[in-house]
């Protein structure tokens, strides 16, 4: 059996270790500004909604725009994508602090910068995370996961105890400033990196054609839709302590900034610890006993912080709910990441982000309103009641394990020389392929061909069929419409090794002297000619 790669081996490569520094001192500077803006917010108004809305504000963006952020990352250089995020977010964040040194702020204002970071935040996650695949070989991919959460959750041990001290020494303004320099080491960094030169051979595609590229391959591949629907319903119950701990803290008598920023220090040592433990416990269980785990462990501390009043109890309770955060969100990321092949695989992390962080926005009004309304323990037994479901519904949703699938590119594609002089936008194009199929072999071929409508479909088909020739029934047809000549040549060099078995089985089914027969053929709806392309050579006309 082979060895497990180390915990620590991303850091052989230099580029990683680099970025990773300098996220950590980024991370810092995001979580003091985290505990600033909503320890100020305490201090402007006394509404709860309001309050819990200083979470969803951080979150709402990446909910609204990561589909997006994710499509661009596919198309466009993601070094460039991340540098103008982390700017947007440098100059956003000095903003906040000059107004908030000018006592500028209203809790709608403080609410609109938290915003606006955050929408810079979801331009960079997709890209980001993408990115870890030009950092470090697959085989190292998941440790690098769990170490960029070792990396954000060691500054949650340490930033918002920071914060909370910054806070009540010099007051919010001063956090925002922190946070304003934090950016220096990451925007140099990143000047620094040279990602290897990502491949084009063909046209770029559509953004629209893109985002939809995206939404279609995650709807059919159904061990993300899994995973997707079960990060939604962590963070919906998850964010319930995030977004109602500034409360807590408040209403405590030894309440302040400081106790807030305690108690957030507590959830980061959880995560730590959960991040140490992370290696041992995923050798010991399966994906879905470890989301198991999780689910319970976050659901106990909710439970815990909504039926005591104890300060030192509350802290206890954080610990397990930051080591339950860690272990859920890095393996519903790695799992997408190691599920998804390359050409889709920010649109892919965009969707999961969208879900984790929309349900996160959608707990933060909810947790908010439902603490206004009956107070805060009953919100966090609710919110405890939430990830019990999540618990249950893991015994017919089974997560998926990953690993068992070969992703990288099957490369056997070269684009067929035509006698028609297309351009890359002349569509749409029809494709039929003709197979000759023994009785007996029959029940195999649909089988497979379940399989492949699946494929197709997923890569960019539409309007997929099969037919049987009803004169000659050891005939069958499988056809399919795509838009456009480039999108035929990506829909091929989309397919995966694992992709391309099912073709090689086919083929062995196919009982004719040569390879199926594929035809390729443009359709047109006039007939004038003038509708049509050049035609390479001279065609004579009688």
């Amino acid at each position: 059996m082979p060895s497990q790669p180390s915990a620590l081996a991303p850091f052989r490569h230099a580029d990683f270790r680099l970025l990773w520094t300098a996220t950590l001192i980024s991370n810092f500077g995001g979580l003091v500004q985290q505990v600033g803006a909503a320890w100020m917010m305490t201090q402007l108004t006394d509404n709860t909604t309001l309050i819990a809305l200083v979470a969803a504000s951080n979150t709402l963006p990446i909910m609204l725009l990561a589909l997006m952020s994710g499509a661009l990352a596919d198309m466009f250089d993601r070094k460039t994508l991340l540098l103008t995020a982390q700017i947007l977010m440098a100059v956003v964040s000095a903003l906040l602090a000059l107004a908030a040194w000018q006592d500028w702020l209203t809790p709608w204002s403080l609410l609109a910068f938290t915003f606006l970071i955050g929408s810079g935040q979801a331009l960079y996650n997709p890209p980001w995370q993408a990115s870890m695949g030009d950092l470090v070989p697959r085989e190292d991919l998941p440790a690098a996961v769990t170490l960029n959460s070792v990396g954000f959750n060691l500054m949650r041990s340490v930033g918002p105890a920071a914060g909370g001290l910054i806070v009540a020494g010099f007051g919010a303004a001063a956090a925002f400033a922190v946070n304003a320099f934090s950016y220096i080491p990451l925007l140099g960094a990143l000047f620094r990196w040279k990602p290897p030169a990502r491949q084009v051979t063909h046209g770029r595609e559509p953004f629209v054609g893109a985002v939809g590229a995206g939404l279609r391959y995650v709807a059919l591949s159904p061990n993300l839709m899994r995973v997707i629907g079960r990060a939604a319903m962590f963070g919906f119950g998850a964010v319930s302590v995030l977004a109602l701990l500034p409360l807590v803290a408040k209403a405590h008598p030894i309440g302040g900034s400081t106790l807030f920023g305690g108690l957030l220090g507590c959830f980061g040592l959880g995560a730590i610890s959960g991040a140490l433990l992370n290696p041992r416990i995923r050798a010991r269980m399966d994906n879905e006993h470890v989301i198991r785990l999780a689910f319970a462990g976050f659901a106990g501390a909710t439970l815990l912080l909504g039926l005591t009043d104890s300060v030192w109890l509350h802290a206890l309770a954080m610990l397990p709910a930051g080591a339950s955060w860690v272990l859920a969100l890095s393996l519903f990321n790695v799992t997408v990441q190691l599920s998804t092949p390359r050409w889709v695989v920010a649109r892919a992390l965009a969707l999961y982000q969208t879900a984790t962080f929309g349900g996160m926005a959608a707990g933060s009004w909810v947790w908010g309103v439902v603490a206004g309304a009956y107070g805060i323990g009953t919100a966090f037994v609710a919110a405890g009641g939430i990830l019990i479901l999540g618990l249950i519904v893991g015994l017919r949703f089974q997560a998926p394990e990953f690993g068992g699938t070969d992703l990288d590119p099957a490369g056997r594609f070269r684009e067929p020389a035509l006698a028609l002089d297309l351009r890359g936008r002349s569509g749409p194009i029809k494709v039929m392929i003709d197979y000759q199929i023994a009785q007996r072999d029959v029940p195999a071929f649909l089988h497979l061909m379940q399989q492949r409508r699946v494929i197709r479909l997923r890569d960019g088909a539409r309007g997929w069929r099969l037919l049987r020739d009803l004169e000659h029934p050891e005939i069958w047809s499988e056809s399919y419409h795509i838009a456009t000549w480039d999108d035929y040549v990506r829909h091929n060099l989309r397919r995966t090794k694992t992709d391309a078995e099912v073709t090689v089985a086919l083929r062995a089914l196919h009982r004719g002297d040569s390879d199926p027969l594929v035809h390729r053929m443009i359709e047109r709806h006039t007939v004038s000619p003038s509708d049509d392309v050049p035609l390479v050579g001279k065609i004579e006309v009688p």
